[in-house]
């Protein structure tokens, strides 16, 4: 009887190990290359048949109740918000050619004009001259206003060539001040980059360049696919939030077990099957759990609010598992609600420290600026000194410029041209 439970216990850890082995790709996948990251395991499997879970129409799977409460009022555009592409590069940047970088209607004008003149890499390659002359704008003011556009993301998009990409990159980079000052030498001589090598902050200064976009459009040149959300998130008539799986969306896996054949090598064929089966009931079960734990830490947002600063440890910690994990779980994951549709790593911050969001330091940092003085505007040093006094942290002044820039405020010195003006 021993002996039993003893093989019984060793078949069970063996189908484990094989569930185990089969989920982490399927977990990793997103939903649309789903099929795509099951082949291997299917190939050369007689006892297999997967039907495709894309044969019906998206506007069919979607749940009543994100359609009815949506902000569109037609049911046309609802269907389309949840079933949108990946933003192009000019709807990125259309959203950005405001203030505070371009508080005017000439500045507007100027960066627009720069948009519509981007080649296919997200370089600058319109005629200023003869912009400026029909406009009757100064050469200077327009290159003033163009060079704006280190501050606007994609960092290094507006700029004339690539060194000037790699500037604007530099600008918003992590890296010492030494080796700033060297990084500007290198990009200004790419062509003998190596002639630098024996300088002190050279590693330092490749391991930055090597991290720049090349070209800065990089990301939104591939063509954009079908986002299909793996979760729904939204309210019942009794006003109770639903999470729901879109398993309507999931390959459909048929097992063969009466195969005609009795052999080994079937038996076997029909274990990895079900091996297959049940790492996508896995799959399933893992992101239904982080599903109800985004509703549970952002209730807020699907009521109205705002996303709160929720660290991927958070989730790591129920889990069992260690961030990086978590972190390729809920890549290329979104979830469909009434507010549109939205990547599940928007739901999570970055941390500074265990205890510390990256999200809260930039909310603070809004609330600084919001009661400075515009007599005298606070510099980014003592925005530095008040943010790791309330925060007990350890920054650097680069960072703190970062994060301003990722959130379109200028500089102090330009906010005060800004207020003396009455823009902001």
């Amino acid at each position: 009887m021993a002996a039993l439970r003893q093989t019984q216990s060793v078949e069970n850890k063996h189908k484990l190990s094989n569930t185990l082995r089969n989920w982490l790709p399927i977990l990793h996948s997103s939903l649309s290359d789903l099929g795509e990251a099951m082949e291997p395991f299917i190939e050369g499997n007689p006892v297999v048949e997967v039907a495709s879970g894309y044969e019906e129409d998206f506007e069919k799977k979607i749940p009543r109740k994100i359609i009815s409460r949506g902000v569109s009022n037609s049911r046309t555009e609802q269907i389309e918000a949840l079933t949108i592409q990946k933003r192009t590069l000019h709807d990125v940047l259309d959203e950005q050619l405001q203030a505070p970088l371009f508080p005017t209607p000439i500045s507007q004008k100027i960066a627009q004009f720069v948009v519509e003149n981007l080649d296919e890499n997200g370089y600058f390659e319109g005629d200023d001259k003869a912009f400026c002359e029909k406009e009757h704008i100064a050469l200077e003011m327009f290159e003033k206003t163009r060079l704006r556009f280190a501050h606007v993301d994609p960092i290094g998009i507006g700029a004339k060539d690539l060194a000037e990409s790699f500037l604007f990159q530099l600008d918003n980079a992590e890296i010492s001040d030494s080796a700033y000052s060297l990084a500007v030498e290198v990009i200004g001589n790419m062509q003998e980059i190596y002639s630098y090598s024996s300088r002190a902050d050279f590693a330092e200064v490749m391991q930055v360049i090597s991290s720049f976009k090349n070209p800065p459009a990089l990301e939104y040149m591939e063509e954009s696919a079908q986002i299909v959300p793996d979760l729904m998130i939204y309210f019942d008539d009794e006003n109770n939030i639903e999470v729901k799986l879109n398993d309507a969306y999931y390959p459909t896996i048929t097992i063969d077990t009466n195969y005609a054949v009795e052999h080994e090598f079937i038996s076997k064929k029909i274990k990895e099957a079900k091996s297959l089966v049940d790492a996508l009931d896995m799959r399933k079960a893992t992101l239904y759990k982080v599903g109800l734990m985004i509703v549970e830490y952002q209730y807020d947002f699907f009521t109205g609010g705002q996303i709160m600063p929720l660290t991927l440890k958070t989730l790591a910690d129920e889990f069992g598992h260690n961030p990086s994990t978590i972190s390729r779980a809920i890549a290329n994951k979104y979830i469909a609600c009434d507010r549109g549709v939205l990547a599940m790593k928007e739901f999570f911050t970055t941390a500074i420290d265990e205890e510390v969001s990256n999200a809260a330091i930039k909310e603070f940092l809004i609330g600084l600026i919001k009661k400075e003085s515009r007599a005298k505007p606070l510099s980014d040093m003592k925005l530095l000194a008040l943010i790791e006094e309330k925060f007990q942290v350890k920054m650097v002044r680069r960072t703190i410029a970062k994060y301003r820039k990722q959130l379109n405020i200028a500089g102090s010195s330009e906010r005060k041209k800004l207020y003396q003006l009455g823009l902001s």
